[in-house]
């Protein structure tokens, strides 16, 4: 079987208006490619750079980015540090204390753990495996030079998976470091950090080398983790043509982990204190029913911290890259990448285990020529990408330790996706250019899961087998159009899909163990409509406008009475809509040079618009239309706000900071909106010195202190969805029996301080 998205035929209709509307402002000033702000900021990219692939500087697709002075002076606990300034960007927490849910216009609101909906790149290497699983447990923020954000449905250059855009994260240069960079990092709840980086380079080579042991005791009851990480890139100029690159990362998560709440429980007892061996529901204490003998039979109750729950996952990507420059118009480049998670997390009654060893070859070419007399950037490729992976459920046992019992399933499988793209960037007039391309993918993914069910007289075992094959293909047009240095205007449409993965197959519609044959690939349209204005050095903005049209998303949902549990379906349709905005300002750049204002807002309005959802009790089943409800676990508005210092020359000069407010909006937890999490505001303080160079040594060191959640307010860090029943009337369950489904809950840190120091050598 074979899915072609039809959301995209209508796409050559849509970029022939937008052309016929922009077409008559080609009398203004002229200007060959946007200009970037003067100011680092937020900004949009909108072409390639010479020996740069289309897949780490996208042309036409809107891009916002942070750079190390938004995120190097301060604790850098996880990724959501890199991206909290990042328009269109908003984080929430996963499971362990570095996996957050980094969401592009809404892609993870509705995950509790990784990177999903998005492609993730490291260097230009993948960090996403063919399953489409990518998470942030590998990022120290303390390797990294930079952050780029591309947003929007983007399959085009970066195939499956990239239904809400891409994210590329970049090391710091050794060229940079040119020596030996030593820090700790230290503060509440136990947290200790403890990094080194190397750096060096020159006109022949650059290597990067990074190290840190970062351990805590986590401020909620079972949440102490360890986690090491080792990063390494290598550049190596061969000849004056040819360039290897390198790429090493490494990952430890050793982290236990609690038990997601209720919004009682939350309310009642938002960090679980003493609730380890006193399992009090009016307590608010989190539990999970063990089956006493791991195989069948009674039940105990038991606390996370008590049946020992957590994730103890290793992560090896290892990466390759030969770059070819055949004249100074035309680079090739090849490139291997190798990626092993290996995953062992006892996270709720059962405990999941096994290999994810994936391995992706890419090769590509960029040439820079003439069409017409103007300047035109072709990129073309090919991509296959492959994932074998053998996992087994363990029962786990009340005996403490995370004690595994007996196997209740297995299974094993593989994915593959065999890919080619184009994209052509021509400079038609000297103030304009148009972006065009399209993207194809053919997916095959097969697996075949084994049950096991035991009781007193012995085991039954249950086996299936699923295979499926896609087709997708996902054009896009982009017209830029650059009037004066001051203003860069954009639209673009973009396509993209998402392929089901294999734990989507094995329950079909009726609520029964089997083949899932009528599940179809996700698909999206998405226009942007944007501008960019720089009219000073003192005043950078960026506004982006977008609407996105998804068909069969991806969600599950009751089958029926007496089934064997929920099936996943595709929802026929529904609308993502919404403005981002990003601004930097010097209010008084001769009064108070050293100060500036960074403002990053994102308002996101997602609603079904075709989707019937059925709910089941023990004896009834209904459907409800979900039909212009919003869709749950999408924040529709979020800020940061930061209001910054450096003291530029005088006694003080080095001495700077910022205080910074983070604004979530309340959000719905269920398909019926009929229970919201609440939103929050966070007041941050933070205060940092680099000592000049005039005195000497001492110029070598770095300090900063931190002070996040000023006011200790209590609020909630995560929410994943919360499935809306069926009451014996018939009825939808009210918000108040909601209020008492777990599983979904996670609370923000209270108040927390946090120092550190580093020193180069």
């Amino acid at each position: 079987m074979f899915d072609t998205p039809q959301a995209t035929l209508p796409l050559y209709g849509v970029l022939a208006v937008i052309v016929v509307f922009c077409i008559p402002n080609a009398h203004a000033t002229t200007r060959k490619t946007a200009t970037k702000p003067p100011v680092k900021a937020e900004h949009l990219i909108v072409t390639g750079l010479s020996r740069s692939s289309a897949l780490t500087h996208p042309s036409g697709q809107t891009t916002y980015s942070s750079d190390r002075r938004d995120f190097g002076n301060q604790v850098g606990q996880s990724v959501a540090d890199m991206v909290v300034t990042i328009p269109g960007v908003s984080f929430t927490q996963g499971n362990g204390p570095r996996d957050t849910v980094v969401s592009v216009r809404g892609s993870g609101d509705r995950q509790s753990y990784g990177l999903k909906n998005l492609q993730i790149l490291e260097d230009g290497f993948p960090m996403t495996q063919p399953d489409g699983t990518a998470r942030s447990d590998l990022i120290d923020p303390h390797a990294y030079q930079g952050v780029d954000v591309f947003e929007g449905p983007a399959s085009t250059l970066y195939g499956n998976y990239a239904i809400n855009g891409a994210i590329n994260f970049h090391t710091r240069k050794g060229a940079d470091l040119h020596g030996l960079e030593l820090g700790s990092d230290f503060g509440s709840f136990g947290m200790f950090n403890t990094y080194a980086t190397l750096g060096l380079g020159n006109e022949h080579y650059d290597l990067m080398i990074f190290g840190s042991d970062v351990r805590g005791n986590g401020f909620i009851a079972n949440s102490r983790y360890n986690t090491s990480t080792e990063n390494v890139r290598l550049r190596i100029n061969l000849t004056s043509s040819d360039r290897l690159v390198l790429k090493f990362v490494n990952n430890v998560t050793d982290a236990f982990l609690p038990v997601r709440l209720s919004l009682n429980q939350y309310h009642a007892n938002p960090y679980q204190d003493g609730c380890r061996d006193a399992l009090n529901a009016a307590a608010g204490c989190a539990s999970v029913n063990l089956l006493v003998n791991g195989r069948y039979g009674s039940k105990v109750a038991m606390s996370p911290e008590a049946a020992g729950l957590g994730r103890f996952d290793r992560r090896t990507v290892v990466g390759l890259r030969w770059e070819h420059d055949f004249n100074n118009r035309t680079t090739w480049h090849n490139q291997f990448t190798y990626d092993q998670r290996h995953i062992d997390q006892p996270t709720s009654p059962t405990a999941y285990v096994g290999p994810y060893n994936s391995y992706n070859f890419s090769s590509d070419v960029t040439n820079h020529s003439q069409l017409g007399g103007r300047p035109l950037e072709a990129f073309g490729g090919v991509s296959f990408d492959y994932l074998d992976f053998g996992s087994q459920t363990y029962n786990i046992m009340p005996l403490g330790g995370a004690t595994r019992g007996a196997m209740s399933s297995e299974s094993y499988g593989h994915q593959w996706n065999l890919g080619a793209r184009f994209q052509e960037d021509w400079h038609f007039a000297s103030n304009w250019h148009v972006i065009i391309g399209l993207g194809g993918t053919y997916s095959d993914i097969g697996a075949t899961e084994a049950l096991y069910n035991y009781s007193a007289v012995g085991m039954t075992e249950h086996s299936i087998t699923a295979n499926r094959f896609y087709f997708n293909l996902a054009p896009e047009g982009a017209l830029l159009y650059t009037p004066s240095k001051a203003w860069t205007l954009h639209t673009r449409v973009g396509t993209a899909y998402g392929t089901p993965s294999s734990s989507n197959l094995f329950i079909t519609p009726q609520g029964q163990y089997g083949n899932n044959t009528q599940l179809k690939s996700q698909t999206s349209v998405g226009i942007d409509l944007g501008a960019d204005w720089h009219p000073s050095p003192n005043v950078s903005m960026q506004a982006t406008g977008f609407y996105e049209f998804y068909n069969n998303e991806i969600v599950s949902q009751s089958a029926g009475v007496n089934t064997v549990g929920s099936y996943t379906f595709n929802a026929p349709a529904s609308q993502h809509r919404g403005i981002v905005l990003g601004v930097e300002w010097k209010p008084l750049p001769n009064q108070l040079s050293g100060g500036r204002i960074k403002l990053s807002y994102t308002y996101d309005n997602q609603v079904y618009t075709n989707y019937t959802e059925v709910l089941s009790s023990s004896t009834l089943s209904r459907r409800f239309e979900r039909a212009g409800n919003y869709i749950p676990g999408v924040i529709p508005n979020f800020l940061n706000a930061r209001f910054l210092y450096d003291q530029p020359d005088g006694l003080l000069e080095g001495l700077g900071g910022y205080a910074e407010v983070t604004w979530r909006d309340s959000y719905w937890l269920d398909n019926a909106n009929r229970l919201k999490a609440p939103g929050y505001a966070l007041l941050n303080f933070e205060l940092h010195y680099d000592p000049p160079t005039r005195l000497g040594w001492i110029h070598r060191l770095h300090w900063y202190f931190e002070v996040q959640n000023v006011a200790n307010q209590t609020y909630i860090a995560g929410a994943t969805n919360i499935s809306d029943s069926l009451q014996a009337n018939g009825q939808q369950a009210t918000a108040h029996t909601l209020l008492n489904s777990t599983g979904s809950i996670y609370a923000g840190s209270p108040r927390a301080y946090f120092g550190g120091v580093r020193i180069r050598l």
